[in-house]
């Protein structure tokens, strides 16, 4: 069976752009962002006219912006760029969105449900900021006909229960994954610090070298992981150059079409570059306090093997990866689940990565695809795989693109299928709401106060006579913290109480 040219999608123009000086003069509404991006990509296209392109565009989507609820952002953006779309779309809260949303729009080609869409994604909350305080927030556009589709998996990550006892923001969840894994690794606390020095400083290299990063600076593995004054541990061990940044002002989006609209446009064929597949997956218990290891996400696992699986590729036939990178453990757990190698010459960011890139509310990986497309269109590349992460390492996304098309007998999808939902689900692991007694700890962190000091500690842990996990924070006592974070911790027991309807760990 040969391939429909009408029904195989192709990216044929990405943009992005960064504005880190930004005053109330020069600030820019979102619709601004996605306009100039949706402009910059159609032009890149090679289109013979970048603005008949824009016209025909036939699908909007994006990813959810942060501070901005118009009722239908879609057609803001649609009467921008002179576009009438008859799909819709907005992206739920999540890291991974932007490729769920990016390998919808390729879907809905394949399926034959459209020719030419535009997906984006944008961050400017320090936009937002100036003109709330300027008293300017009508200079941001609350309209917009109509109610758009909205897409991935919804829902808070935390529930009142783990924000009460601290698992209350990715500062302090993803360092209980990171120090679970060192344990899981057999590494010392002096090991793993070189570990995740290493494993990152390349990150900042490449962002050194990105004209679109937020902090274009190279460091070392040593002081990325050495606490100083500017470099203060927010929770162990995650000193600030380890965490990713979010008040950014960058946008980044794409524009897919089928190849037989890519013929009507003109879009020279280096211009082209092939969806291969994608897949997305979600873990299941959902939340962190019920899942049964944190040093294992079966369901990273599932999604990105699914990717590759759905391209028709082998993990060594990638060239270029975009590993999502909000801390160091979600690229050291895409490690162990895919089995690479931390020291893998590939290298795991095209754009230097959250932390050093800049990691812009829920559509970071717009600017990895974005990236990814132009490598390719260079032929600077074959293959390319790009990676998401919502939450707590708890939704998941991939997305390969290659400079060729697949086999021509199949045809690219994106999954997970039901029947994968095995690999990834399993019984929530049994909660003691009132824990008492002696216990030991799984994981931990400890956070630290603006001037560095160590101010309160929290404990996952297991009760010694039921084997329930519980939840806990250790008393504030600030010399007991100091002395618990120049040793290891997991493994440690102690007693647990409940004090004023929270749960006290306290080390024996």
């Amino acid at each position: 069976m040969s391939r429909d040219p009408a029904r195989t999608p192709v990216l044929i123009g990405a943009a992005q752009f960064s504005q880190r000086d930004v005053s109330l003069e020069t600030a820019q509404t979102p619709v601004d962002m996605f306009a100039r991006v949706a402009s910059e990509a159609a032009e890149a296209s090679g289109a013979d006219d970048p603005k008949k392109l824009l016209g025909s565009i036939d699908a909007i989507a994006l990813t959810n912006t942060i501070g901005w609820t118009p009722k239908n952002p879609c057609r803001l953006v649609a009467d921008a760029i002179g576009a009438s779309p008859a799909t819709e779309q907005v992206s739920n809260v999540g890291g991974e969105t932007a490729l769920v949303v990016m390998n919808e729009a390729a879907m809905r080609i394949t399926r034959g449900e459209s020719a030419l869409a535009f997906v984006g994604g944008c961050n400017n909350m320090k936009s937002l900021s100036l003109f709330q305080r300027a008293e300017r927030e009508s200079g941001w556009p609350d309209g917009g006909e109509g109610m758009p589709e909205i897409v991935g998996k919804a829902g808070w990550g935390d529930n009142e229960f783990e924000r009460d006892h601290g698992l209350n923001a990715p500062i302090s969840v993803y360092p209980l994954f990171e120090n679970a894994l060192r344990v899981a690794r057999g590494q010392s606390l002096e090991e793993h610090a070189a570990a995740m020095g290493a494993l990152m400083a390349p990150f900042t290299e490449t962002a050194a070298a990105n004209p679109h990063a937020w902090f274009p600076t190279a460091r070392s593995a040593e002081e990325l992981v050495t606490p100083s004054p500017v470099n203060r541990m927010i929770f162990f061990p995650y000193a600030k150059y380890l965490n990713a940044v979010m008040a950014t002002e960058q946008a980044a989006g794409a524009i897919v079409a089928s190849e037989e609209m890519a013929d009507r446009l003109g879009v020279p064929a280096e211009k082209r570059v092939h969806w291969r597949g994608g897949a997305w997956s979600v873990v299941d218990p959902w939340h962190v306090s019920e899942r049964p290891s944190f040093a294992d996400v079966p369901a990273m696992r599932t999604c990105h093997r699914t990717a590759l699986a759905n391209a028709g590729l082998d993990l060594e036939e990638i060239d270029l990866m975009d590993v999502y990178s909000c801390f160091p453990i979600a690229v050291s757990m895409a490690c162990e689940m895919l089995g690479l190698d931390q020291k893998d010459p590939r290298g795991f960011s095209i754009t230097g990565g959250l932390p050093y890139a800049g990691g812009p509310g829920n559509s970071y990986s717009f600017h990895s695809l974005a990236t990814a497309v132009d490598r390719l269109q260079r032929d600077d590349a074959n293959t390319a795989l790009v990676t998401g992460n919502g939450w707590y390492l708890t939704k998941h996304s991939a997305t390969i693109l290659a400079r060729r098309p697949g086999a021509d007998d199949r045809e690219p999808t994106s999954a997970p299928r039901p029947e994968l939902a095995s690999d990834w689900t399993a019984p929530p692991v049994e909660l003691d709401a009132e824990p008492s007694g002696r216990a030991t700890v799984e994981t931990y962190t400890i956070g630290h106060d603006r001037d560095g000091s160590p101010s309160q500690g929290v404990i996952v842990g297991r009760l010694e006579t039921s084997g329930a996990r519980f939840l806990a924070n250790t008393p504030p006592d600030a010399e007991m913290l100091a002395e618990l974070e120049g040793r290891e911790v997991i493994g440690t027991s102690g007693t647990v109480e409940v004090r004023d309807g929270l749960g006290v760990f306290t080390p024996a």
